[in-house]
């Protein structure tokens, strides 16, 4: 049906159920009304279905069609394991409470037309609502822990938020036994006086089975694993190296000295890096990954490109958003072989403004696969430098140090391991060095004009879980950047930058990296809290700069409760996304920025690659820009999607291998800090990231409330506080993967032993 007439026919019954005679009906009574022909009953129904998805109609209990009130919106229901949820709303900043009973048999993440209760909330508390009906379930099947009885069987979801067991009657477990993982369809989603009841459609494997709790996390967030047949067959014609007919037309970069730098086991190289210095400026190249030039657009590798959006990165494993014969291929700069590219050549002065580029099609030959560690190694100079430098209390006296045969002699034999390396590196990329030093320099100079300008910088360090062949966790610890990858990260943000801003200019279709400003409230909180440690930001009524949170940052740098403050702050900005207008980045404090450097695992970068590549073609006319206009909206909404999809099935994997190599330690002792508190009790971290709840009703010493103020847990009759940042003992108590949770308890009284010092704590 015409888009025009669909939204005549949706005005018109909608101006029937609305008109003051009108009492309620059912779908078939009101067609009869409206004299709906026989043959457009199908579409009278469309009509119906997209006025309540609208939230502009509602169908009771009874199934009678009545208008929605004035105070009903519809949302995303968040369910949580006590039975009471919240609704978020498009277009509002604070979450709508939904209490238990007025939650009418929604479940988390189902799309809800609910009645606002209260226009304004008391401060302090959320608006709160009922659920008027279910306008869409969020999901029809569920991933859980499946248990037998006698007569019948029932699934433990592993999302708590669901609500409640699935009950599985007899003849619909396809034989699954208690501790399997399973796909379970749902048949009835229940209410809150009966759980909800679904059929075993999968049996993944057993809980106690290698690499099952990964898979279960992939199939309950719906990632696809196997690619379908038409990107299998597209693949047989993919060439496995470029040919000299493919150069033609590209600038020829193979004798340009360049560079790779990755992580040791990383695969899929999509972005190379290029440097030199001719006095006055730096000439700066970025040169990434043609995928474009294999992944055709509307082509099956595309169509599924965009489908998964982005590559998934769960511990050790990856499910790539290209098959590894490109990944890891043809589209993949590995050392000494001829590679297409899109290149950023930059020029660029030593305050670090970029005053020309060039964008081009290139083809480039990487002279060396370089690894973090080993450019770490050479561009913090001899291993004992940083120490030597703190030591002598500058850089002078160090090079003093390092002149002196007999100091320097002592230098070594304190980090013999480390200048072995050291030396081994300098020897092995002798050819290199220089242009790792002018990188670093570069880097430098970019950062610190980044930075002034109010840029931010969360450098507190990533969890770094490490497996064995099997998956299980062997060791947790803190993954700290060095100067190697903030090389990286310097080089890849001055040329995203630096091609939205061109692009920008040039008025074309595009998709952007956009961060908006943060919630003023949120904010309003946040200084409310760091007031307590004696911190502060300023802000007008409507808004903050980023500067004044890069200086927070500045100023908790160092202290105890620096992680703590930090991960607030993160926590108070929105989340950034994709869309096609150029709304500016307020973490970076730039007003345009894009995702240009990774086309091997974010189809943003794809797209725009493939906008870049006919416009430098002179192939974007007024019907390619047409084209562009309509399909980018949807791209940039998919690739947001997919992107919070891998983000929280990122988490969710770390959280179960946590709790897994947690179990080890029930019982144990432990220093923790205090990284949350509530009404229900305190979160606390330990030095390895290990999260922790300790709940309310465990701190047996006393009756302990919320103070809200302050951020804070206070005893009813001994006063004593908790507050966040303080550092407290703790037990462990309990690590359940089936539970997901991690529980621990004061033990303040108790000490522990340090077998590095050989004393109790």
């Amino acid at each position: 049906m015409d888009k025009q007439i669909f939204d005549e026919r949706k005005e018109m019954v909608y101006g029937f159920i609305s008109n003051r005679g009108y009492t309620p009906m059912k779908p078939k009574e009101i067609a009869q009304f409206l004299s709906v022909p026989r043959a457009e009953k199908e579409e009278f129904a469309e009509v119906l279905d997209a006025l309540v998805a609208d939230g502009k109609i509602i169908i009771d209990n009874r199934g009678k069609v009545k208008k929605a009130d004035e105070n009903s919106v519809s949302g995303i229901f968040c369910g949580t394991a006590k039975g009471f949820g919240f609704v978020t709303v498009e277009g509002e900043t604070e979450d709508i409470f939904i209490a238990p009973d007025n939650v009418n048999g929604a479940r988390d993440k189902d799309r809800v037309l609910i009645s606002v209760l209260d226009s304004f909330a008391p401060k302090g508390r959320s608006r709160e609502g009922v659920v008027l009906s279910i306008l869409e379930r969020g999901t029809s099947c569920i991933i859980g822990t499946f248990q037998r009885t006698k007569t019948y069987g029932f699934v433990v979801p592993d999302n708590q938020k669901f609500g409640s067991d699935i009950y599985i009657p007899h003849g619909f477990t396809k034989g699954a036994v208690t501790g399997h993982k399973v796909e379970v369809e749902i048949t009835d989603f229940g209410n809150k006086n009966k759980n909800a009841e679904g059929h075993v459609i999968e049996i993944i494997g057993h809980i106690d089975d290698p690499k099952t709790d990964i898979m279960s996390v992939i199939r309950a967030y719906g990632i696809p694993v196997e690619f379908p047949e038409g990107v299998i067959n597209q693949l047989t014609t993919i060439p496995d190296s470029i040919s000299e007919e493919d150069t033609v037309g590209r600038l020829d970069l193979r004798n340009t000295r360049m560079v790779t730098i990755d992580g040791e086991d990383a695969k899929d190289l999509d972005d190379a890096v290029s440097l030199e210095f001719d006095g006055k400026l730096y000439h700066l190249g970025v040169h990434i990954a043609d995928v474009t030039n294999y992944v055709k657009e509307n082509s099956p590798l595309d169509k599924e490109a965009l489908k998964r959006g982005t590559s998934n990165y769960l511990i050790d494993s990856v499910i790539p958003m290209l098959p590894h014969e490109l990944s890891n291929g043809i589209c993949s700069l590995n050392q000494g072989v001829d590679r297409l590219a899109l290149s950023v050549l930059m020029d660029i002065d030593r305050k670090g403004t970029v005053v020309s580029h060039k964008i081009c099609e290139t083809v480039i030959n990487v002279n060396r696969r370089m690894a973090y560690t080993n450019v770490n190694r050479i561009v913090c100079g001899r291993p004992s430098e940083p120490k030597l430098v703190e030591d002598a209390q500058g850089a002078d006296e160090a090079k003093g140090i390092y002149a002196d045969p007999e100091k320097y002699k002592a230098a070594l034999e304190a980090f013999p391991g480390r200048t072995q390396a050291y030396e081994d590196d300098m020897k092995e990329y002798a050819e290199l060095t220089d242009m790792f030093m002018l990188m670093e320099e570069l880097a430098e100079i970019l950062r610190s004009r980044r930075m002034k300008r109010g840029s931010i910088d969360f450098d507190f360090p990533e969890c770094k879980i490490e497996v064995d062949d099997r998956g299980v966790p062997l060791d947790i610890h803190p993954y700290e950047r060095n100067k190697a990858t903030r090389i990286i990260e310097d080089f890849m943000l001055i040329a995203n930058e630096t091609v939205a801003e061109d692009y920008f200019w040039q008025e074309l279709p595009f998709v952007y990296r956009t961060h908006e400003n943060p919630d003023p409230e949120k904010i309003t909180k946040l200084g409310i809290f760091i007031n307590n440690f004696g911190y502060s930001i300023k802000m007008t009524q409507e808004d903050i700069h980023p500067k004044e949170l890069q200086k927070l940052l500045n100023s908790i740098a160092g202290s105890e409760e620096e992680t703590l403050i930090s991960r607030l702050t993160l926590r108070s900005l929105k989340q950034a996304k994709y869309t096609t207008s150029c709304e500016g980045h307020f973490g970076l404090a730039a007003k345009y920025y894009c995702h240009f450097t990774s086309p091997i695992r974010r189809y943003p970068d794809l797209q725009i690659h493939r906008i870049i590549k006919e416009n430098l073609a002179g192939k974007l006319d007024e019907h390619r820009v047409n084209h562009y206009n309509k399909i980018l909206d949807e791209v940039a909404i998919q690739s947001s999607k997919t992107e919070r999809r891998a983000d929280e099935a990122e988490r969710e994997v770390e959280k179960l291998k946590k709790i897994e190599y947690m179990e080890q330690y029930i019982g144990e002792l432990f220093e923790a800090v205090i990284s949350g508190v509530s009404s229900t009790g305190m979160y606390v971290e330990l030095p390895n990231t290990v999260e922790g709840v300790i709940p309310l009703v465990k701190m047996e010493d006393d009756y302990y409330y919320f103070e809200e103020e302050h951020y804070m847990l206070v005893g009813e009759h001994t006063k004593k506080t908790y507050k966040l940042g303080e550092k407290v003992k703790v037990r462990l108590e309990i690590a359940d993967k089936l539970l997901r949770t991690i529980e621990f308890k004061l033990a303040e009284n108790d000490v522990i032993y340090d077998p590095e010092t050989d004393k109790f704590i």
